[in-house]
């Protein structure tokens, strides 16, 4: 993924593409995806970097929702369970096997989880991970080192996945370049273009690296923007009623002598109402989510106190070693695109509880809601839809069983490289170069030769697209980030032709996003 010569293709080519994508978040990457793999002509545009907002801040997991299952919402269940499955098979360099430990209290908490987890293994049919079953007391605090037994009687396991939502973005968009796809980040969707009948039938855009303006056309124009769907709107029709409810969740991070072994742990009951999770992740652990309404969307969310203090405080209450605030390497807050009403006057089609599709009467076609655990299925389900639509012959999708770029079987997750999958053999080749297998960070273990792979393969433009994207430093540890922001800037710089300014200014924005994920 180059992404000069993305630009350079929609300068040569005044064609109207099948699909113009605006979001290059988990939503926008899917039908992304799913469109090209069909064989569509397809463009995707990102204001910022690729899930630099929502879609880079989830809780890591790859899961059906368990919490879904106490709501009785089978149908959804099922369908994120099945495509946990799917994205087991087709990414296993990024998408594991994940054993969580429920703590019970008491015999009714005991039937209810053991009952609860076997249905969700049966509804995951072929593709369940593993079998449910009920631990005694000290086999629970035998699993898990940390859990104070006087707060539990014993405990359940089950199985889900766990992922790196960004790599994982990574790598589906270079699937759907190799597909024909154009992707590109740092375009910012100033207008929507339309023809007389008041169709939408194409988009203006800037190019914020050079300031220059496009304009391209589309058949099928789509609004995948999650939380800033309602600012696409806005463009269609300037009346046009509020659609998404903005709600927060915050993590933070944690040393792994937090939860040592190789077991999550799920508390199903808090004081707001959600579930709490303590994820083992890149060798630290991720603790959350928080769920707090939230006015106005923003790129960089921060975390609000009391939410901070509601994760210490439950996790605290389970744990021998409570954690405090120092101990805390990182806090990030996402933002989910909830749906507020039915809003703008336009045709609603309701797939199901996670995603919606409104259809505008200038053909504009908005997906919200949804999860990274489907966003295979949005894919599919929009670019149906637009077939439909469009009076185009149906073509079956093709990315059930397709392998996602990096794909590779038996990873070793103990080597800090891992997550390349495939790729780690290209990369390993630019590190034999002088220099290139010095470390940047020995903690994080990031070698010089990530950040010129990042550039040259993974469309990296800054110093936080590498930090904080292409590896996940600044959320692992986000002071030990800043230390390495310098030698980033100085490698890229080197790659991308800038000067020492560049370099200044990329590392001086660099501390100033990341010191907001540092308590």
């Amino acid at each position: 993924m180059i992404r000069n010569e993305m630009i350079d293709k929609i300068n040569k080519n005044s064609k109207e593409y099948d699909f113009i994508v605006i979001g290059g978040g988990a939503t926008g990457i899917g039908i992304a995806l799913e469109a090209s793999a069909r064989g569509y002509s397809v463009v995707l545009l990102e204001k910022s970097d690729f899930t630099k907002s929502t879609s880079s801040k989830s809780t890591k997991l790859v899961h059906g929702g368990v919490r879904y299952l106490a709501q009785g919402n089978i149908g959804l269940v099922r369908e994120a369970l099945t495509e946990r499955g799917l994205l087991v098979k087709n990414a296993p360099h990024l998408v594991k096997n994940l054993t969580f430990v429920i703590p019970t209290h008491g015999l009714f908490d005991e039937l209810q989880y053991t009952v609860g987890l076997t249905l969700y293994d049966l509804l995951a049919g072929k593709l369940s991970l593993g079998k449910s079953k009920w631990l005694s007391k000290s086999k629970t605090v035998k699993r898990i080192a940390t859990i104070n037994p006087e707060k539990i009687s014993a405990g359940v396991e089950y199985h889900d996945g766990q992922f790196d939502d960004t790599r994982l973005a990574i790598n589906t968009l270079q699937t759907s370049v190799g597909l024909g796809a154009i992707v590109i980040n740092y375009c910012d969707v100033k207008g929507l273009i339309k023809n007389n009948t008041g169709r939408v039938s194409g988009v203006k855009f800037i190019d914020q690296e050079t300031g220059k303006e496009h304009e391209i056309k589309g058949k099928q124009v789509v609004n995948a923007t999650g939380v800033f769907a309602d600012d696409i709107l806005k463009m269609d029709s300037p009346r046009a009623e509020k659609t998404i409810a903005p709600s927060q969740g915050v993590h933070l991070v944690l040393d792994k002598s937090f939860l040592p072994g190789d077991d999550g742990i799920m508390i199903p009951k808090t004081d707001d109402g959600r579930v709490l999770f303590l994820v083992p992740w890149h060798n630290k652990v991720v603790v959350g989510t928080t769920d707090t309404p939230i006015k106005t969307e923003s790129l960089e969310p921060i975390a609000l106190e009391e939410e901070i203090g509601f994760i210490l405080k439950t996790a605290a209450r389970y744990l021998i070693k409570a954690p405090l605030r120092s101990d805390v390497l990182s806090v990030f807050a996402g933002l989910r695109p909830l749906a507020a009403s039915k809003g703008n006057g336009s045709k609603t089609k309701e797939i199901s509880r996670s995603h919606k599709i409104f259809e505008s009467d200038s053909g504009l076609l908005t997906m919200i809601g949804g999860k990274w655990t489907t966003y295979r299925k949005m894919g599919e389900d929009l670019v149906d839809k637009a077939e439909k639509k469009q009076g185009w012959s149906h073509i079956l999708t093709k990315t059930k069983n397709l392998k996602i770029h990096g794909h590779k079987e038996n990873v070793d997750y103990e080597n800090p490289l891992y997550f390349y999958g495939s790729d780690e053999e290209g990369l390993l080749n630019v590190a034999k170069e002088e220099g290139m297998n010095e470390y940047i960070s020995t903690t994080l273990q990031v070698i010089n030769a990530q950040v010129v792979w990042a550039v040259k393969h993974e469309m990296a433009r800054t110093v936080e697209d590498f930090l904080a994207r292409r590896t996940r430093c600044q959320l692992l540890d986000a002071k030990e980030s800043i230390k390495m922001a310098p030698q980033v800037a100085k490698i890229m710089a080197h790659e991308l032709g800038e000067d020492d300014e560049w370099q200044k200014k990329q590392v001086a924005d660099y501390i100033e996003v990341t010191s907001q994920y540092i308590l």
